[in-house]
């Protein structure tokens, strides 16, 4: 049998005491077989994975029972559509994307949080005379074709005093960064611990305008999700599965290379020391290691207000209808 330990690992940690996980025992070693589930990850391999890569070397999804594959997507839409389609078991997604496919009715919620602050915003090269989003007029922006992104860049030029309509906007998928040392745009919508250190490993320099900085909600701004019949069918699954994510996490904040060195070893084309950069960039945005993996309602709350002014969603979202987790919510 699974553990059934998320509360309890999470109200241990939170007084601070070090026996975690190992409380609730090890329930694998009578010779049941792992159940198999698959993982989607929002895009290629990158140091914000690094907690998953850390759980599956140090054996925190074996020992909840779970033999877990990671999938790769070729595109931000794959990683929601295989989940829906029952092709996937979790999936990795920006907090926009969940909150816009619950609005249109799909049977997708939350599980955890991966971030609790976004990561997105406008990524520049420096010293190209663009000083905040408001200087972006008359420029040509790269979005990755998500309506989200629109709406990102549309808020952050009006926050700083710009005129979004005088800016020209493309779709350039995941292709913002060649696109931006290409010379055929002067900024995009991407990922900022991610996207930047890969443009200046290039040998160009960036600036970089976070979107909780200009306009934008402080939201999760990475969540780990599966489909609400999912969660009600297999409850066990699903903390093992958070158990184990939160387990990995915590383990790659204590010691950041050894996590790296799990990644790296599991997708070999990454770059180390880019790698190491791109997790060490994440780590504002991961919160504190004792509440990791919380969802904060009240941000959910921030998050659907900016969704519902920008008409991305139909009506303000219920956050207990965004997430199932069943731990305890920290307070505002």
């Amino acid at each position: 049998m699974r553990r059934l330990c998320l509360t309890l690992a999470i109200a241990i940690s939170a007084a601070g005491m070090a026996v975690g996980a190992a409380a609730c025992g090890d329930d694998t070693g009578g010779g049941e077989e792992p159940v198999e589930a698959t993982l989607v990850l929002d895009f290629l391999p990158n140091g914000v994975h690094a907690g998953v890569y850390e759980a599956l070397a140090s054996g925190a999804y074996r020992d909840e029972g779970i033999k877990l594959e990671v999938l790769t997507p070729t595109s931000t839409s794959d990683t929601i559509r295989l989940i829906q389609a029952g092709r996937a078991d979790f999936g990795f997604a920006d907090g926009i994307d969940v909150a816009t496919q619950i609005d249109a009715g799909r049977d997708v919620r939350a599980v955890m949080a991966i971030t609790q602050r976004p990561a997105g915003g406008l990524i520049t090269l420096a010293g190209e005379g663009i000083d905040s989003p408001g200087d972006l007029g008359g420029r040509t922006v790269g979005v990755t074709g998500l309506p989200s992104d629109t709406a990102v860049f549309e808020t952050m030029v009006e926050d700083a005093g710009g005129d979004p309509q005088a800016s020209t906007v493309v779709t350039v998928g995941f292709g913002g960064i060649q696109a931006l040392l290409a010379g055929r745009i002067s900024a995009f919508t991407g990922y900022l611990p991610a996207d930047a250190p890969v443009v200046e490993s290039k040998g160009r320099q960036t600036r970089s305008f976070a979107f909780d900085e200009f306009g934008g909600p402080s939201y999760p701004g990475l969540v780990a999700f599966s489909t609400g019949s999912r969660i009600a069918g297999d409850p066990e699954l699903v903390e093992g599965f958070v158990n184990a994510t939160i387990e990995g996490y915590r383990q790659a904040l204590e010691d950041p290379e050894a996590a790296v060195a799990a990644t790296v070893e599991a997708a070999p084309e990454l770059d180390p020391d880019l790698a190491l950069e791109t997790f060490l960039a994440y780590g504002p945005l991961f919160g504190a290691a004792e509440s990791f993996g919380l969802i904060d309602r009240g941000s959910v709350e921030e998050l659907s207000g900016f969704l519902f002014g920008a008409g991305l969603i139909s009506e303000p979202l219920d956050p207990a209808g965004f997430d199932a987790y069943p731990g305890p919510v920290p307070a505002p």
